[in-house]
C-alpha cells in the first residue's frame, strides 16, 4: 500500500489527546479506518476534529502534540 498524508484542514494547534488526562486518540502501528478520529485542531477554544481520510496503518507523527499547524501541513502518515 502506498503512503497516504492526512493533513490540517484549518490552521491552529494541533492535539493527539481529547484531554491532558486522556490517551491519545491513536498511536504509531494503529490501524485506523476511513473517518477515524485521530487528532483535534484547536482554534479560539473551538476543537475541530481530524478523521482519517483513508484506511491504513499510521507510520507517524510529523507534529508534535500541542504544535502550531497550517492548513494542508501533514499531521499523520498512514501506509
Amino acid at each position: 500500500m502506498a503512503k497516504h498524508e492526512v493533513k490540517s484542514p484549518i490552521p491552529g494547534t494541533f492535539f493527539r489527546k481529547p484531554a491532558p488526562d486522556q490517551p491519545p486518540f491513536r498511536e504509531i502501528g494503529d490501524t485506523v479506518a476511513r473517518g477515524d478520529t485521530i487528532g483535534l485542531v484547536e482554534v479560539m477554544k473551538t476543537f475541530h476534529e481530524v478523521k482519517a481520510d483513508a484506511d491504513g496503518t499510521i507510520t507517524g507523527f510529523p507534529i508534535g502534540d500541542g504544535d502550531p499547524v497550517m492548513p494542508g501541513q501533514i499531521i499523520a502518515e498512514l501506509d
